[in-house]
């Protein structure tokens, strides 16, 4: 009975595991493919082919809907960016530099970036799902869901406090778009050996802390 037992179990944890290894392979699949042709243009048929599964109905059966494909990816990087922006919260402290508090929102990002190694697709993706009105929500609303995130916002709103509200909300949405599609360009161009001005994501991420601070600094000419 005790073989019979640790039979089942065996068979049960080489299960999971296969499990485990598909939906991985699916995950990998459907970020490049959306990263590259956009979230809409691509069918559950077409990334579970890509994932190398001979079931064509693998991603309803391991995930569900696209939105739900696409929820899971993003939470697949959530995890690690979160953690690298608490920690950058951390070192910010009570900081009233205002730099330091968008550093933590670059340097989030393109931190996780150079550590996946290239080529990397996320940058892509996230810049795709944006600018579709099905998926945009599901990535905005994982990042501002993060605590670290919203203690960023305050932070630079603190360093900010003559800036109407209605203007902080107009340069969230300016910071976060200019952020991921500088980053899904750069991201393009190492994947593709192309030339450009910045080499590695610490640099890329420097040139966007410059850019995004100035915006944050530019006058106001006229109040919503």
């Amino acid at each position: 009975m005790t073989g019979f037992t640790g039979g089942v179990t065996t068979a049960r944890t080489v299960r999971t595991e296969r499990a485990s290894i598909t939906r991985e392979a699916i995950l990998a699949a459907a970020e490049r493919l959306f990263a590259e042709h956009g979230v809409y243009a691509v069918s559950n048929r077409q990334v579970s082919e890509a994932a190398g599964q001979g079931n064509n109905a693998a991603v309803g059966y391991h995930f569900g809907t696209k939105a739900d494909l696409v929820r899971a990816i993003e939470q697949k990087h959530r995890v690690s960016i979160e953690r690298l922006v608490s920690g950058m919260v951390a070192e910010a402290g009570e900081s009233t530099d205002l730099r330091d508090w968008v550093a933590c929102l670059v340097c989030s990002l393109t931190e996780h970036l150079a550590q996946i190694g290239n080529p990397t697709w996320y940058a892509r993706f996230a810049a795709q799902a944006l600018a579709d009105p099905e998926y945009h929500k599901i990535v905005v609303k994982g990042a501002l869901e993060s605590p670290s995130v919203q203690q960023v916002v305050h932070g630079i709103t603190r360093c900010l406090p003559d800036l109407p509200p209605a203007v902080v909300t107009e340069r969230n949405i300016m910071a976060r778009n200019l952020m991921v599609h500088t980053c899904a360009d750069f991201e393009r161009a190492f994947a593709e050996g192309a030339a450009m001005p910045r080499t590695n994501w610490s640099a890329v991420g420097t040139s966007l802390i410059d850019a995004i601070v100035g915006m944050w600094r530019a006058p106001v000419s006229e109040h919503p």
